[in-house]
């Protein structure tokens, strides 16, 4: 459920409210009931909240939203504000959800969004849920792959100051992006996917007349090596003109290194269009590609088709949906 002083309640109940998610998975919300009930005011809806302890007390029908209820919010949280009870609690809903999905009881994680900032002071250090989900599943090799019509980036670096990404940026990094990126389309279909790499520099460097050799240091020795196991890896190419040629279709992917890079790109491509995919981990987890909104939470006017999306491309991305559980 994300944040339950943010939009995620609201997005959820519109998204649940469509046929087309109900036609392609089972949908159970992992969250607090009596939050999802308050939001039903905020969209007019008139879905019935079904709160439940174990998966198989689910009732999968149009009309009925299951929720797992961990019961950890307060009625009365205050909307639109930073709290660490909402904070914890996001975290809690994230942990239960990867638990459940290390038993194979749901087939696939689609999140709504938490708030950083509440999340720390619910005594939780993490940049955010990918790297929660890194940690609770022991993954170390992974990374943040942005999905919308059109255009696929996957990065080398996210949630970091631009500075600290620079220094972080290496041939290793940079080959292991590249690897999980070609699986990860392979995976999804594309027989031999054509990954883009982005430099570091203004026009990748222009054979050193911008920066002080990045690319010959920490990118190229990881294209090379990727090309060296057939994978058709390109670059790195000047970032300004490659993101028209990838949206053009010259490329399935693109790797930027590092978050604005990457996902500038995207959301010029619109909000409610990104879908956010961790790659690498034993499991399937997709999210909407915005933050908690609590500008407009209560308002009942946060669109729900990045998230109605995000599930649509978590049943897409699982290999075969056994018990449909999402």
């Amino acid at each position: 459920m994300g944040d339950g002083a943010g939009v995620g309640p609201e997005i959820i109940l519109k998204s649940l409210a469509e046929q087309e998610v109900h036609e392609i998975c089972n949908p159970i919300v992992i969250g607090d009931a009596k939050i999802l009930e308050r939001a039903k005011a905020y969209v007019h809806s008139t879905l019935s909240i079904h709160s439940i302890q174990r998966i198989e007390d689910a009732d999968f029908q149009m009309g009925i939203v299951n929720c797992l209820d961990l019961n950890l919010l307060p009625a009365e949280l205050p909307v639109g504000k930073v709290s660490a009870e909402a904070g914890h609690a996001a975290y809690e809903y994230l942990a239960k959800a990867i638990e459940l999905a290390k038993q194979k009881q749901i087939d696939a994680i689609c999140t709504a969004p938490l708030n950083k900032e509440a999340l720390h002071k619910g005594g939780h250090i993490y940049p955010g849920h990918t790297e929660i989900l890194a940690d609770l599943t022991g993954t170390t090799d992974f990374s943040m792959m942005l999905s919308a019509p059109n255009l696929k980036v996957i990065h080398v670096t996210t949630h970091v100051g631009i500075l600290d990404a620079v220094k972080m940026i290496n041939p290793e990094r940079v080959y292991n992006v590249i690897k999980l990126a070609d699986e990860t389309l392979k995976r999804s279909g594309i027989k031999n996917p054509k990954i883009a790499v982005c430099g570091i520099n203004p026009h990748a460097g222009e054979n050193g007349l911008f920066g002080y050799g990045e690319e010959e240091e920490k990118v190229i020795p990881g294209v090379q090596k990727a090309q060296a196991e057939g994978i058709e890896a390109f670059g790195p190419l000047p970032a300004d003109t490659l993101f028209f040629r990838a949206v053009r279709g010259d490329f399935d992917i693109v790797v930027a290194m590092y978050h604005d890079q990457g996902h500038g790109p995207v959301k010029v491509l619109g909000l409610d269009a990104g879908v956010n995919i961790t790659v690498g981990l034993p499991i399937i987890r997709t999210s909407v590609d915005h933050g908690t909104a609590f500008d407009i939470a209560g308002k009942g006017i946060a669109d729900e088709k990045s998230l109605t999306e995000a599930i649509r491309q978590a049943v897409d991305f699982t290999p075969k949906l056994l018990s449909r559980y999402c």
